[in-house]
């Protein structure tokens, strides 16, 4: 599997997401196969009707899994931390969506209102 790790801002048009994901999958020269986010992002409907344009299972990740994968993270955000409790989101999503064995191909990228990384499962 390769996961896309998402991060939005409350109300983040689907539009946005999509090109994050976008630009991220350019980058790792890679397309995802299942979009993963926090289980706290779950009523977020930009990400429902991303994952629904694209075609891609949403897969979200509770708390739990969020924190076992911070120490594979490389990206840290001081501002995720207090916000979230975690320090990264998108990496973390993505790293657990792979399960224990993943490995982060694509850091966490950017844009105005949302966050991507990518991941994938170890074979």
């Amino acid at each position: 599997m390769i996961a896309a790790g998402l991060g939005c801002r409350r109300h983040c048009p689907p539009a946005d997401i999509i090109a994050v994901l976008r630009d991220a999958e350019a980058r790792a020269g890679t397309m995802a196969t299942a979009l993963a986010a926090p289980a706290f992002k779950s009523a977020e409907q930009g990400l429902i009707e991303a994952a629904r344009t694209l075609g891609l299972p949403l897969l979200f990740i509770e708390d739990d899994a969020l924190a076992q994968a911070q120490p594979s993270c490389v990206t840290k955000s001081e501002a995720a931390r207090q916000h979230t409790g975690h320090a990264s989101i998108a990496e973390a999503a993505a790293l657990a969506a792979c399960g224990p064995n993943a490995r982060l191909l694509l850091a966490r990228i950017t844009h105005p209102a949302a966050t991507c990384a990518i991941a994938e499962s170890s074979p």
